[in-house]
């Protein structure tokens, strides 16, 4: 028996049809990577299988049950963990593994053998009393996985299960899935990152509702030989570069890799026009092996041109400062807890600046502090040199903020929220 059968599934919103006909067969025991850009259908499939939709054409068979005749029975078979945090945030972790033991319809002595083996394969023993929503991004979705298995499903579906997670804890969360998925549990991963794709055995591969690859990760990424390079031993100038590079009609794909640019050729494609470019920029052209990057952005038609339509549109930074951004001492405590100690850096024109760090390291704090969303403890903050603290108001309106949950008005459209932004920076 198979842990899941696709029969040409097709699901329309309307006149969107977001599957096309999609056929597959996924087994037990096998960790398949269900990849793809957004709104490949990736979410939309996962939830056909999790039977919250149903297929407008074809069938949808999870353990050899039917997704629309069958869904009651399927709820005892499937697990199923949703793209958001989908736990009571203001429940505590053993509040939650509770709620979800009543929902499985767990016996008492069935509950407390698993909730002592979900806490201890999560490692949230030390955590019961805490509150979901105080709980960093990689505890989270470490609960969310807990909440999932309570029920011993034999199939696992995980829909974007590693976003907002950090290093640390996506590695924890591949860990323990790889170990279920060697006891016999069908397990669906959803994602866009494609170094997890890498990770899976087999990948279903989603564009635009229709599957542009299946099979093992590795066997596409073979179709790339030879065709990957990177320009090593540059000084300077790597974005004009690559830029260049993007324009050439032989290069499928590009992107800045530390002190490199790798580039990736069409098929049959000759490597002298991009020889040209790494000797008029001082570097030297070097083989590479191929990632399962190349191969995918290569099956979906390459890379964009290496001019960006919006920033052609965007006016030039008339400013004679060279620090743009200043942070000196920066620190924010709450209450006995220090979020940020003493954080000093500047960010100067033209630089794309990182700010790395685990779930909770005090990467939010540092951005909410130079936002004026929330004054330090001690230390300062400049930006385009007015300090958040004085000169709060005529700082924010130099800055645009993208916050790490999606802070739009969802009642909106596009349009009224762009106009609703517009008007909170006084534009005409």
């Amino acid at each position: 028996m198979l842990a899941i059968e696709l029969d040409n599934v097709t699901r329309r919103f309307g006149e969107t049809e977001a599957l096309k006909g999609i056929t597959a067969s996924i087994p037990f025991g096998q960790l398949t990577g269900l990849v793809g850009p957004d709104g490949a259908g990736k979410t939309t499939l996962i939830r056909l299988i999790a039977t919250l939709l149903r297929p407008t054409s074809g069938a949808v068979r999870v353990a050899g049950l039917d997704t629309v005749t069958d869904a009651d029975a399927i709820h005892d078979v499937a697990g199923y963990m949703p793209q958001r945090f989908g736990l009571y945030e203001d429940l505590s972790v053993i509040e939650n593994l509770r709620l979800y033991a009543d929902l499985g319809r767990l016996s008492a002595t069935e509950r407390q053998e698993r909730f002592d083996r979900m806490l201890e394969f999560t490692r949230l023993q030390p955590f019961t009393s805490r509150l979901a929503g105080k709980l960093s991004g990689g505890m989270k979705q470490k609960l969310g996985l807990a909440c999932a298995l309570l029920s011993n499903p034999r199939v696992l579906l995980l829909d974007e299960p590693s976003v907002g997670v950090d290093p640390v804890s996506r590695r924890d969360l591949w860990q323990m899935v790889q170990a279920l998925a060697t006891e016999g549990i069908a397990i669906i991963w959803s994602t866009a990152y494609l170094d997890e794709a890498e990770r899976c055995d087999h990948v279903l591969l989603l564009n635009e509702g229709d599957v542009a690859y299946e099979g093992a990760p590795g066997a596409l990424t073979e179709r790339l030989a030879g065709r990957s390079y990177r320009i090593a031993g540059l000084e300077s100038g790597r974005r004009r570069l690559l830029t260049k590079a993007l324009s050439l009609p032989q290069v499928r794909d590009g992107v800045i890799q530390g002190a490199t640019v790798r580039v990736v050729l069409g098929d049959g494609a000759s490597t002298q026009p991009v020889q040209t470019l790494a000797t008029a920029a001082k570097g030297r052209l070097e083989p590479v092996a191929p990632r399962f990057e190349d191969a995918f952005i290569d099956l979906l038609g390459g890379a964009p041109a290496g001019r960006s339509p919006i920033a052609e549109r965007m006016d030039p930074v008339e400013d004679e400062r060279d620090v743009m951004v200043e942070c000196d001492q920066l620190t924010k405590r709450f209450g006995a807890f220090t979020a940020t100690d003493n954080v000093g850096f500047d960010v100067r024109r033209g630089e794309v600046f990182g700010l790395l760090g685990p779930n909770g390291a005090g990467k939010s704090t540092t951005f909410r502090m130079l936002c004026g969303l929330s004054r330090p403890t001690s230390g300062t903050a400049k930006v385009a040199g007015l300090s958040l603290r004085t000169a709060s108001k005529g700082a924010k309106l130099q800055l645009g903020y993208m916050a790490q949950k999606f802070s739009l008005y969802g009642l909106l459209s596009v349009k009224q929220n762009l106009e609703f932004f517009s008007g909170a920076y006084g534009l005409r």
